[in-house]
């Protein structure tokens, strides 16, 4: 089955940080099996390009990824949907994985 990434930008500190890891919690359950890395947040970054290195992830900073599996784009667009980070104000790009031998 396919994996996405979401990777979620921007959004707010939650007021209520246990209540919102709860949501996350509940949100990441439902997902059961299809939840294949349920995320790791972000603290900071630069970005690195052949010009040199930059602080940050640019106009949108990068907050944190998770790892799902999914029939298709759309249904992986339809568990982004439900997310709690979309509650904070901020958004996810939602990509499909290509799996390769390396």
């Amino acid at each position: 089955m396919p994996k996405y990434t979401f990777i979620y930008r921007g959004g707010s500190h939650p007021e209520n940080g246990k209540a919102h890891m709860e949501k996350w919690r509940a949100w990441s359950g439902a997902l059961a099996e299809a939840m294949v890395y349920p995320g790791m947040p972000f603290a900071g970054g630069v970005t690195v390009s052949a010009s040199g290195v930059a602080d940050g992830s640019g106009d949108i900073p990068l907050t944190g990824i998770s790892v799902i599996e999914a029939e298709s784009l759309k249904a992986a667009e339809e568990f982004a949907k439900s997310c709690p980070h979309l509650d904070l104000g901020g958004d996810i790009v939602v990509a499909q994985g290509i799996d390769m031998e390396m």
